[in-house]
């Protein structure tokens, strides 16, 4: 974050922010913390200026941190800023098993333009091919969940004969109209999917999960939108610890294999498929993550056998 480009609305508050960043820089934290707290009495509703406040706190072993990203929280329930997580990190065990849609939203609207330079260039990203070496054959319909500007998408065009995306970000799905590569798209908050009116062959969801946290929606909202023996398939951040999920430093989250397994079976697919593999780079460090390639049971029914069955 950079904290200046939220303005407080007070031009006294914004000075004294702008000298706290500056004694920031010298190594100054305590001294930085004490001069936002200054300027927040000022402006005690700017929300930039308490998350602000809590980073330092955090970043430094400052106590109050947590306080300060709740006050951030308070004034901004939709927490754009992402508040909760940073407060949940200061936690032994995470409180949310979510990212607030809000803070995704905005992150994502803000990388679009650089994204596809940023992960390919830079950061060696890999997972749509990964996720694209896994599949076989030709489908009819399918559906790139958090399809962001469409890097899944060229990997999936060439075998689909329909091809729709959906992502939280307006920002991408623009870039991603302007591939070309999708019959569709729209925008969609895959924490909040709306009970399934269509049915599809394939469903990919390449790094999107790790944003998402808590997997048991998503994929029994999977289970029930593939035609029997419909392929869903995904990656996550690999979280070899205790727990089914940790919430990383990175505000990610990543995911246990077992509690993957788990998922799956109890939502219906047989045949899954888990690999580890590094799905990009991260601040000079390899991202181990899992390779998930599952097909649904052919004996359940979904979407549109039930449908049928109604009527």
């Amino acid at each position: 974050m950079t904290p200046l480009q939220f303005s407080s609305g007070d031009l006294i508050a914004d000075r004294r922010a702008d000298y706290a960043e500056g004694l920031l820089a010298a190594g100054e934290a305590q001294a930085a913390a004490d001069l936002y707290a200054q300027a927040l009495e000022i402006a005690p509703a700017w929300v930039a200026g308490w998350y602000r406040l809590g980073e330092i706190r955090a970043d430094h072993g400052l106590p109050g941190a947590a306080e300060a990203f709740e006050a951030a929280l308070a004034l901004d329930p939709a927490d754009t800023l992402g508040a909760a997580l940073r407060r949940d990190l200061l936690r032994a065990r995470p409180a949310a098993d979510t990212m607030p849609a809000a803070f995704v939203e905005a992150l994502f609207d803000q990388y679009a333009a650089g994204f596809d330079h940023a992960l390919v260039e830079t950061l060696d990203y890999c997972a749509p091919q990964l996720l694209r070496a896994g599949l076989a054959g030709r489908f009819c319909r399918a559906l790139d969940l958090g399809c962001g500007t469409g890097l899944m998408g060229a990997e999936l065009r060439g075998v689909c004969d329909w091809l729709e995306g959906w992502d939280i970000s307006a920002e991408m799905l623009r870039e991603a109209a302007a591939k070309g590569l999708y019959d569709r798209l729209e925008k969609a908050d895959l924490g909040a999917l709306a009970p399934p009116d269509a049915a599809w062959d394939l469903i990919t969801a390449a790094d999107v999960f790790i944003y998402l946290g808590a997997l048991e929606r998503i994929v029994a909202w999977a289970a029930l939108v593939l035609v029997p023996g419909g392929v869903f398939a995904f990656t996550t951040e690999a979280h070899d610890g205790e727990g089914p999920m940790i919430l990383r430093e990175s505000r990610r989250y990543a995911h246990a294999e077992g509690y993957l397994r788990d998922l799956l079976a109890q939502a219906g697919f047989g045949a899954v498929q888990i690999s580890r593999a590094v799905l990009r780079r991260d601040r000079g460090e390899d991202v181990a993550g899992f390779v998930v390639l599952s097909r649904r049971d052919p004996d359940r029914m979904g979407a549109e056998e039930r449908v049928a069955a109604v009527a």
